[in-house]
């Protein structure tokens, strides 16, 4: 979060070393000019081109001699005025050349430091290090530190935020990692052709070039589109590929950590007690193999993705980590069968279990998706019936998680979803008082 001052800042009088960035991050920001001409000329090519013919050899290297040295002066500049500080409440982030910004991110509020190593930056020795706060948008970064600098500040960070003191804090170093999940290459590989839009992909890019040449009878017809689906399915799956390669799930006293990527690499956090909502996905075609995909919900995070493949088996061993006491429901109950005038065929996809930790909501025939809410992450129930359902005597049960998003028992019977509203309302008051402190790592 950016304010002029965070509650429960640096008390007065109080000094601070303030730390720069890696010296490798002005050549990443002397890009800016540069990239500023490059936009105006993809946004105006007809009047870039116009202005560049008009330029003489003596001219265009002049533009060079002060464009090249101007965007490192800029790149220096900006390096130069953007500084960072961690205090015994709060990391602090001074960045901006021209318009400062001061973002004052209290420890108490984080919700997970992880760090990334796009291919350059490995090659340089250099690493990202991302902060994702309670109540932001969007992350904060730190771009670049020394990979070493950057491990260090990472537990450093975690350990202030688990409640130690300043020196005890840069002493505790990195908390060990115990490897609970591993995706072979092969295995992704094969879940990724085994999969539904891949197959969508491909399938278009057979069936729209094949129309376009019984149409058209033009080569450069089916050349112009067929070449740029065929592209764009290989790309999306080779990208799938690169991202989840390497996927392993570890746990630590901080959380579980997912270190992932084949070009940039990515170590990623799962804090404790903050998923608000697991989904175990079973595709159509990986279900004669036991495979299962299990995403996640974590209020302000961006990685949907716990485990891209794994079997149901292993996938329910991370689970018990994250939802600790929580057992995956081996069945669910089905709507009425009168649901099936409000939703012809594909009611028996839909189904309902609830346990002493979890509300458990399952939808999909082909496409099987099973939704975990602890009841202590539930913020609100509601119940909707629109007028056919009113008819058939049923209705839906919505529970609303911290994460901004709903999970729905859809088709329940009527009775049975009005005192499902009430039990679940008290579920979830009793799952809130005893659920166990959102603290990180305690030794």
């Amino acid at each position: 979060m950016s304010a002029p001052e965070a509650e429960g800042g640096i008390p007065e009088g109080q000094e601070v070393a303030e730390r720069r960035l890696h010296p490798v991050t002005p050549l990443r920001r002397a890009w800016a000019p540069v990239a500023l001409i490059a936009g105006w000329a993809a946004h105006d090519p007809d009047q870039a081109q116009e202005q560049l013919t008009r330029l003489t050899t003596v001219t265009l290297l002049a533009g060079l001699a002060v464009l090249l040295p101007a965007a490192a002066l800029y790149g220096f500049l900006s390096w130069w005025f953007t500084h960072y500080a961690v205090t015994e409440t709060e990391l602090r982030i001074r960045t901006g050349l021209f318009f400062r910004r001061t973002a004052h991110i209290r420890l108490d509020r984080l919700q997970a430091v992880d760090i990334n190593r796009p291919l350059l930056a490995r090659v340089a020795g250099v690493a990202k290090l991302r902060l994702d706060a309670i109540g932001t948008d969007k992350k904060d970064e730190l771009a670049y530190l020394s990979e070493d600098e950057a491990r260090a500040l990472r537990a450093e960070l975690l350990a202030r935020a688990a409640g130690f003191a300043p020196r005890t804090a840069r002493e505790v170093g990195e908390a060990p990692v115990r490897q609970l999940l591993h995706v072979p290459p092969g295995m992704l590989a094969v879940s990724l052709l085994l999969i539904g839009s891949t197959w969508g992909s491909l399938l278009s890019a057979l069936a729209v070039p094949t129309l376009l040449w019984f149409g058209t009878h033009s080569v450069w017809s089916v050349l112009a589109t067929g070449l740029p689906l065929a592209g764009g399915a290989a790309t999306r799956t080779a990208g799938r590929f690169v991202r989840a390669y390497d996927w392993t799930v570890g746990e630590s006293p901080d959380g579980l950590r997912i270190d992932h990527g084949l070009l940039d690499r990515a170590h990623e956090t799962v804090p404790p007690g903050r998923v608000q909502t697991l989904r175990i996905v079973e595709p159509l075609l990986w279900r004669r193999r036991g495979w299962v995909r299990v995403e996640l919900d974590v209020a302000g995070s961006s990685n949907p993705v716990l485990v891209p493949v794994a079997p149901r088996a292993a996938a329910e061993l991370v689970i018990a980590r994250v939802l600790p006491g929580v057992t995956v429901p081996t069945s669910l109950s089905r709507p009425p069968r009168r649901a099936g005038w409000c939703l012809p065929l594909w009611w028996r996809g839909h189904g309902l279990a609830v346990t002493d930790s979890v509300f458990a909501a399952g939808r999909g025939l082909l496409r099987r998706r099973l939704a975990l809410v602890p009841h202590a992450k539930v913020q609100s129930v509601r119940l909707t019936q629109g007028p056919w359902e009113r008819f058939r005597k049923v209705a839906d049960v919505n529970v609303d998680t911290g994460a901004n998003r709903t999970v729905r028992a859809r088709l329940r019977d009527a009775e049975e979803a009005a005192a499902l509203l009430m039990a679940q309302a008290d579920r979830s008051r009793t799952g809130r008082r005893d659920a166990l402190p959102d603290r990180w790592m305690v030794p």
